[in-house]
């Protein structure tokens, strides 16, 4: 039957039994749990990433671990979840936004407040230290009056993110100033790895956030939110659900980042165009905050 045809692999022989009809059921729970849209050129990745997961649970097919997920609050959704999200990201990813921010700061900084920025794609850290390198930068401090909420919904990059410490590859096209100030190097048997300081990772909250969820624990007003490169994973109908859940947490004249293969034209309601793939609140979007 063709929904029971198995999915050719390069390699020949796969070592656990996956069906097309199994892939639709992974592409119907992740949509329905995270929003995520994949498409058909996604099944390899699929087999590839849970079969992981399999052979840590000792099954055998596709259909057994997906009948543990039919239970909503299994343990096994983390990691579900986990395998299937793109973490795609490095230090200062996209640089215009960020010398666009350091001048938006560097303007803020005459108001002699707090500062609340909100990277909602915080992915393995990279980002969100970017961001306050950025902010340092931009208040010739190390302890600048800058907040950085950082979600993700995978809960392992997180973990790495928090951590701060990274390959010194990663961090190879900084250059030696931005290096020599944020970064320690490790010794021993840390050689190869540098570590961010501790004055930016204590600007720095992360937090597990569900962009699907009812309810963010996040509160405005922001001067600033990152959400990059996430939005091409959903459809125009979530991605319309989570701007107008964003319109009402920012300040009327905060800015909004996008990735550079992303528009925001299907909300021009909401959010208007100032810069590249940076957004701010449309009068109409601003009323939302009134």
């Amino acid at each position: 039957m063709a929904h029971e045809r198995i999915a050719s692999v390069e390699s020949g022989v796969r070592d656990f039994h996956f069906t097309h009809q199994d892939f639709l059921r992974v592409k119907r729970m992740i949509y329905e749990h995270a929003g995520i849209n994949l498409n058909d050129s996604k099944e390899q990745m699929v087999y590839s990433r849970l079969a992981r997961r399999l052979r840590a649970l000792g099954m055998e097919r596709f259909e057994q671990y997906l009948d543990l997920l039919k239970h909503p609050e299994h343990s096994e959704w983390e990691h579900f979840v986990n395998a299937l999200t793109t973490n795609l990201t490095s230090f200062f990813r996209e640089a215009h936004h960020f010398d666009i921010l350091h001048d938006y700061l560097h303007k803020l900084a005459q108001q002699r407040r707090e500062i609340t920025i909100w990277c909602a794609a915080s992915s393995t850290g990279e980002e969100p230290y970017s961001l306050a390198m950025t902010a340092v930068e931009a208040f010739g401090s190390l302890r600048p009056p800058v907040t950085i909420l950082a979600s993700d919904l995978d809960t392992n990059v997180l973990a790495k993110a928090a951590n701060g410490i990274y390959t010194e590859d990663k961090i190879a096209q900084l250059s030696a100033a931005r290096i020599k100030q944020f970064f320690l190097r490790g010794r021993g048997d840390k050689s190869g790895l540098v570590r961010v300081r501790r004055e930016l990772r204590e600007l720095i909250t992360y937090r597990q956030i569900n962009l699907l969820d009812g309810n963010w624990p996040v509160r405005g007003p922001l001067d600033a939110i990152f959400c990059r490169n996430v939005m091409i994973y959903f459809d125009k109908e979530t991605q319309r659900a989570i701007l107008q859940k964003f319109a009402p947490l920012l300040r009327s004249d905060g800015l909004l980042f996008v990735g550079h293969s992303e528009n925001l034209h299907h909300s021009a309601d909401l959010f208007r165009s100032c810069q590249k793939t940076v957004y701010r609140l449309s009068e109409k979007g601003k009323a939302v905050n009134a």
